[in-house]
């Protein structure tokens, strides 16, 4: 078995997973499936779009390894200009054209939209989704339990009929969560 700090990108493990599997024909990698999805997704959406693109601008920090692959991969795809940024305020002012944006998985999303906004574009923003992501992560067991005693108070407390509904957490964005969470301020 391989082990690796940094992510293979979508199009394969790379010249040293290849060496790797030369020198070493029992050598086990995970297969690209095995992959995280947003890695996938985000790798896929950029190869969809390189093409159509003057510049491609990648989000991220510099110590990420998705980030990294991300701009790689749009090197690699003869990208003819890939600017690497963390804010919005690093963005060349000569950018010019059109310009693909991008991001490492741990980019803040308010980050991405700065950048968008920074841009601003002439012809508008045009999304491209290489696959729909529907994974779905849920919540703790704990947090879920919470969530529940939580709803059983507030309906004591308002004098309503108790109900026993199943919470569904699935249409629920983990940025909107954390938004609502940044409104109520810290407990005391």
């Amino acid at each position: 078995m391989a082990i690796s700090p940094k992510p293979p990108s979508a199009t394969g493990t790379g010249e040293g997973g290849r060496r790797g599997s030369r020198r070493w024909p029992e050598l086990w990698s995970p297969g690209r499936s095995d992959l995280c999805f947003a890695t996938t997704n985000r790798q896929g959406a950029l190869l969809d779009l390189v093409d159509r693109c003057d510049a491609v601008v990648v989000i991220g920090s510099t110590n990420s390894s998705n980030t990294r692959a991300l701009v790689q991969l749009a090197n690699e795809a003869g990208c003819k200009r890939v600017v690497w940024i963390n804010r919005a305020d690093e963005l060349p002012s000569d950018l010019t054209g059109t310009v693909g944006v991008t991001a490492g998985a741990s980019a803040p999303e308010e980050v991405v939209d700065a950048v968008i906004r920074a841009l601003d574009p002439t012809y508008g923003v045009e999304p491209v989704r290489h696959t729909d992501e529907d994974e779905y992560f849920p919540p703790p067991r704990n947090l879920r339990d919470l969530l529940h005693a939580i709803r059983g108070f507030s309906a004591l407390g308002f004098a309503a009929p108790a109900r026993t509904t199943h919470l569904d957490d699935r249409g629920i964005d983990a940025s909107d969560a954390l938004a609502a969470l940044d409104q109520v301020g810290p407990v005391s």
